[in-house]
This record gives structure tokens, sequence and C-alpha cells, in this order.
């Protein structure tokens, strides 16, 4: 049977505004002496907020006028931190650190000025954070210890610095930092200091990533006799490896990914149970595993639904993670630590009965001369040979999860089959595979979004005649390039997406200023590769119709690249829309403008399939 998209009874039941509603999302997650804390997202107002979980309900913190959020290198991470009395956080308008106490008091600032903080962490009476200073021609990262009475300037002169972590004896200060021009996950360095007889910081020991083969550290952890340990690719994955008395020594762990790419600070997917074990979640074929190892070698799965973990923290009686499923969003799960039964604190509401969600499908397939992974979403109501829409992440050097995404469901409600891919480049398949990109971005992952329309109606499984390809930021580049070199696509959406990897170098921030030279080249001695990769100059080979949808306040992809490729592809006669938001950066957050955008990209798509 085949049948027009909008015909799908279902597309009245789950509009844009559901689909957008039921995006609630949780950023971190910690456990302290008076409980479970964590950082929830709502579409609805656009902010984020800090919640306890307190005698069996949850509550609340974060006051109106408030949003816990950071923008250290703009995507931010570790925006609050637990301190003896309650919480430290960042706040999202100024980015200052502000101490809220558990008694229902307003929030008060603990810095002034125009620096930012993020990466929080309480330690010995202080918060230890990664400061971000913007010059008039230059912007600058240290690692700070800030109390009430004082700041201290702990690390500088690196250009960038993340996970600042002190031993329980507070004898022990270690990090990491990296350099231009590599990104947290090409290279990096773990550094410690030691506290001397006069209370004063040593000079920093290098004591991982400065020799052998470049490798990406992250996640330092001191245990509980401050022995340090850290996530280290050296040997192709992000695994465990432990300090001892001749060097570093891997830890029993999967032959696989336990921690995505390091786009935000923050993050924790592994840590220690007790002396002989650690609790750890890794990636299979793209689904997240989640299990508990035992130095001696052996391991034990902790069986649940979920297929994403993230934040993990324990107490006594519990694990705690941020999971989510293929039939349910993200949700604040506990864990019993000895039966394995999981209750869900938050989150987690199904916004479609279990029967009418399309679950993803685990994809390998061959694309050029390797093998690319994503995760296949079918269309409801048993359509034939559907419409297929390939949904690009950003980054690129990222990742999709086969978790509940309610934008994906919208369009499998309406007909649609939807690929969810991870071309190569992307992170959770090992360091090879996420190092495929160098010097080939807008070639490599276009060629593996082309390939998944050939794989997909191979199998029988859509028509390749009525493919659509859309993706935000860098998949934004990636779907313009497939418009401008291949003719696959029926159409295409680009969101705050690339188009002159060039003028993206010339204005983006310092965290992604090098990036492009890692992706592409030189600027200036590879600039035939920027001419060839360059949607903007080859906007005349796009003879489909595309929408743009664009933030006006985005410091990463800034207003005026769209605005040059909208009017590029109108100037030659291709049907363009471009629809630009006022209040929103890089990634939209208010409902309002996710629903319009959402909606506006489906009625574009049915009006192409309408006129051919």
């Amino acid at each position: 049977m085949s049948v027009t998209p909008e015909s799908s009874s279902a597309a009245e039941r789950f509009s844009a505004e559901q689909a957008v509603a039921a995006g609630t999302d949780f950023a971190e997650l910690k456990v302290g002496p008076q409980g479970l804390f964590w950082n929830e997202f709502r579409p609805r107002d656009g902010a984020c907020r800090v919640w306890q979980w307190r005698d069996g309900q949850a509550h609340c913190l974060t006051p109106d006028g408030f949003s816990v959020r950071s923008r250290v290198y703009e995507y931010g991470g570790g925006s609050f931190c637990l301190n003896d009395e309650g919480l430290v956080f960042v706040n999202e308008a100024d980015q200052q650190l502000y101490t809220q106490d558990l008694l229902g008091g307003l929030p008060q600032p603990l810095t002034q000025g125009e620096r930012r903080y993020g990466d929080l962490r309480w330690a010995a009476g202080k918060v230890l954070a990664v400061e971000e200073t913007h010059c008039a021609d230059h912007v600058e990262h240290r690692l700070v210890a800030i109390s009430a009475q004082w700041r201290e300037v702990l690390a500088e002169g690196a250009d960038f610095y993340a996970a600042p972590t002190l031993s329980d004896d507070g004898s022990r200060l270690a990090w990491i930092e990296w350099s231009r021009p590599n990104q947290p996950w090409t290279a990096t360095r773990l550094l410690c200091s030691e506290r001397e007889s006069n209370g004063q910081w040593g000079p920093p020991r290098c004591i991982a990533g400065n020799q052998g083969p470049a490798q990406s550290l992250q996640q330092p952890r001191f245990d509980s006799v401050g022995r340090l340990y850290c996530l280290s690719d050296r040997n192709g994955f992000w695994q465990p490896w432990a300090e001892t008395a001749q060097g570093w020594s891997a830890l029993p762990a999967a032959h696989a990914d336990h921690a995505a790419a390091p786009w935000q600070m923050g993050a924790c997917t592994w840590l220690e149970v007790d002396e002989h074990h650690y609790l750890a979640t890794w990636f299979e074929d793209g689904f997240s595993r989640l299990g508990q190892y035992h130095i001696d070698g052996s391991r034990h799965l902790i069986d649940t639904p979920y297929s994403r973990f993230r934040c993990l923290d324990l107490d006594q009686n519990s694990f705690y993670a941020i999971a989510a499923s293929p039939t349910c969003p993200s949700a604040v799960i506990a864990i019993d630590r000895i039966n394995h039964n999981v209750k869900v604190l938050a989150g987690g509401a199904r916004p479609l009965p279990a029967e009418r969600i399309s679950c993803p499908q685990p994809l390998r397939y061959p694309s050029g001369n390797g093998v690319a992974h994503g995760f296949f979403y079918p269309a409801m109501d048993n359509v034939q040979r559907p419409p297929l829409i390939v949904f690009v992440h950003g980054g690129p050097t990222s990742a999709c999860y086969p978790a509940l995404d309610p934008r994906i469901q919208y369009w499998t409600q309406r007909g649609f089959a939807v690929a969810d891919l991870n071309y190569r480049g992307s992170s959770g398949y090992g360091r090879a595979y996420r190092q495929a990109l160098h010097l080939r971005w807008g070639e490599i992952d276009v060629e593996d979004a082309c390939s998944v329309v050939e794989h997909l109606a191979a199998r029988g499984l859509i028509d390749p005649t009525k493919a659509f390809i859309r993706g935000g930021s860098a998949g934004g580049y990636t779907t313009l390039c497939a418009l401008a070199f291949h003719s696959v696509f029926r159409a295409g959406a680009s969101l705050y997406g690339v188009s002159d990897p060039q003028a993206l170098a010339r204005a983006t921030h310092k965290f992604e200023g090098d990036y492009l030279d890692w992706l592409i080249g030189d600027p200036l001695k590879d600039a035939e590769r920027y001419q060839q990769r360059t949607p903007l100059l080859h906007a005349a080979n796009i003879k489909v119709p595309v929408i743009f949808f664009q933030g006006e306040l985005d410091a990463v992809v800034v207003p005026e690249q769209t605005r040059s490729m909208l009017a590029a592809l109108k100037a030659n006669g291709i049907r363009a829309e471009g629809h630009f938001y006022p209040s929103e950066r890089h990634g939209f957050r208010t409902a309002a403008n996710l629903a319009h955008a959402l909606e506006e990209e489906w009625k574009f798509y049915r009006q192409v399939l309408q006129d051919t």
C-alpha cells in the first residue's frame, strides 16, 4: 500500500506541540548528604531548573527568573554542584555563580563580573570551576577555586581546561587540559599537583597524554585511598585506566567506548563503587549497557529496558542515572543495588501508547570503502515503501542514540520512515571510527547519508524517489553538501547549518577555533579543498527545495551564513524558505519556536510531495 504521508490518522493525534512538550530532558544528576538532585529542562519555559528528591517526591528548587546553565565553551556543562548547605549553580542570564540553601531562600550571588563558569565541583569548602574570560581580542580559560572570601587561580596557561578533581584528603588536585589545535576528543593531557607543606599547590606534573601516540583523556577520578583513574582511548576505545607505581594500567572493561565525545563538561559515565568494583556504562552497536566490573575481570550486567545511560551516581542503597529507552524518553531512575529493581523518579512518560511507537533497528551498512552505523525507524501504519527522512546529527563528532525522540515519532506517525545516522566520524564506535572524519568532512559523512538510501531501498524498506535529508549545525552542513553534490534527495532542511566553512572558521568561538582545520584543512593551504566543499559556492548545483531555520543570537553559526545561502538559492530560482527566530541561539529551546519549526518542515515536505 502506498499512501500520502498526510493521510495518516496518527498525524492528527500527535501534534508538533505535543512532540515538543514531550521533549523534557535532564542535563546533570548528583547525590550528596542532602539527597538526590538533578537539572531539568522543560521546553514550555525554556529554563533549566534544579530539582531535589525528598520525602518520596520531586521538589523544584530553582525559582522563576533563574535558569541553571553554563555557557563555558558555548556548550557548557557542570552547571551546579552540591555544597554543605545546599548548592552552587551557574545562572544562565549572567553566567555568575549563586549559592542556594534548601530552606526556601532566594539564590545569593557568589561572584560578580563578566567571567563565565562551568564544570563545578565542591571540594574542601570551595567551588572548583573552569573560568572563561572574554577579553578584547581573545578568550582565556583557567581553573579556579572560589569561596565567599576569595578566588584562587589553580592553573592557567593552557588553552582549555576541564574536570578539576580533588582527592578526598585534599592532598592532590587533578585536571584535564589541552592545547590548540586539538579538540578534547583528539588529544588531551592529565595533570596533577600536590599540596605542599605551606598549603600551596606544587608545580603541576603531566602524568598522562604527554608521550607516545595522541590520546583523549576524560573523567579523572580519585578513589577513597587517593589513587587516580581516568578514561583513555589509548587502546582504541574510551576505557578506564588506573595509576600504579609502574605507570598506567587498564582496568577490566569491555572493548567499547565507555563515554561519548566530551562536547559538554561534567559527564559521569563510570565511578568507583568500592575498592573492588566500579559502575560503568558502555556502547554496543550504539546501545548503552550498564554493569559492575570487578577488579578480577568479572562483569555483572544490570538488566534494564533502557538503551542509554548518562550521569551516573550512587548512594548506599541505589545507583542513579539519567536514562532513556526506545519507548520512553529521558528519565531520572534509581536502581536498587541488591535486586536491581528500577524506580522512575522523574520524566519517562510515554508521549504515545507503546504500540504506536516506532522502535529503532540497528543499522550497519556499506558506504564507500567503509561501514557506517545508525538506526532505522519504520513508518507506522504498515506503510509500504514509505518516504524516508535521513536525520544527520550535529557535532559532527557527536552521535545519535536509540532512545525515544518525540521528533522522530512525529515523522513516523505521519507515514515517514527515519534513518538516524551515526556516520563515520561519530563517537561511540571507537577512536578509529571517530578519527575517520579527519580532513574528510563534507565527503564521507555525505557518502554515508547517500548510501543509507540505497541500502534501505535495496531491502525494500523505503521509496528512494521520496528521500529527504535534514540536520542541525554540522548536520546542516552535511545536508547542504548532499543536496549540492549528489542527486539522491527530493528536498532538505538545514537548521542553523553551516553553508560556508571558511566563514564559520572566521566567526566561530575559541572552542571550535581550529576544528575546521582538523575537519577540512588549513583555510589558506587547502583553499581549493574548502572551495570544493563549500555549499554556498555550489548553490547553483542544488536543484531541489530547501528550508532553513536559524536563531538570530547564534554565536556558532552566525545568521549571515544562512541568509547568504537562502539568497543564493532564491537567486537561482530554487524554492527556498527561511525562518528566523529573534530569541534563539545555536539550538532552539523555546517551545513555541520548536513546534513552529517542526510543523513548517512538515508542511514543506508535504508540499514537495504534492507538487511532484
